[in-house]
């Protein structure tokens, strides 16, 4: 093989190599992305049982106020 062709076989090894490290990196993106979404849908399910939680405590007051009042 002539140094010619086993130059361009190292830099096509050489752009081989940096493409597998640009698809290993894409993939940690991604799985980042994806841990980003699921603390996304924690964080909203959070904030519905508080809400839900905060909802109860408002009728269990209104409840009592009513109580008050009429007895």
């Amino acid at each position: 093989m002539s140094a010619d062709a086993l130059a361009l076989s190292a830099d096509a090894l050489v752009l081989l190599a940096d493409t597998l490290a640009l698809s290993a990196d894409t993939l940690a993106l991604s799985a980042d992305a994806l841990a980003l979404s699921a603390d996304a849908l924690a964080l909203s399910a959070d904030a519905l049982a508080l809400q839900g939680i905060a909802k109860f405590h408002s009728l269990r007051i209104n409840e009592m106020l009513y109580l008050v009042l009429v007895c």
